[in-house]
């Protein structure tokens, strides 16, 4: 899959994490991380809390579970998951994302 973003965020570090066809780049911050996120294949995320989320849609489409509510965010969308809220997801092939954890180390670096 060609990536939607430029170089300059493709060369930035990228992050392990225990789901594949998902590529993650981190700019990592002092206390947050924000994550650009671009899915190779259908994904199902599991169930999972963590401290707040957002995130902005670029390209495709996600059905996402917030507190059991299902919700579907397309290209151009926005959501927000509180703290500590429940929610899981099936996120569609191409799905491309930026988003904001508020917590510095959701995600660590690959080295």
């Amino acid at each position: 899959m060609k990536s939607i973003f430029p170089t300059m965020i493709t060369k930035i570090p990228t992050a392990k994490i225990p789901i594949s066809n998902v590529h993650i780049f981190i700019p990592q911050q002092k206390e947050n991380q924000i994550v650009f996120m671009e899915f190779e294949k259908d994904t199902d995320i599991p169930e999972h809390t963590h401290a707040e989320q957002w995130e902005y849609v670029l390209h495709g489409s996600v059905d996402i579970w917030i507190d059991e509510k299902h919700h579907v965010f397309q290209k151009g969308d926005q959501f927000f998951i509180p703290a500590g809220v429940k929610h899981h997801a099936k996120v569609h092939a191409g799905y491309a994302s930026i988003a904001f954890f508020n917590e510095k180390d959701r995600y660590k670096i690959e080295s």
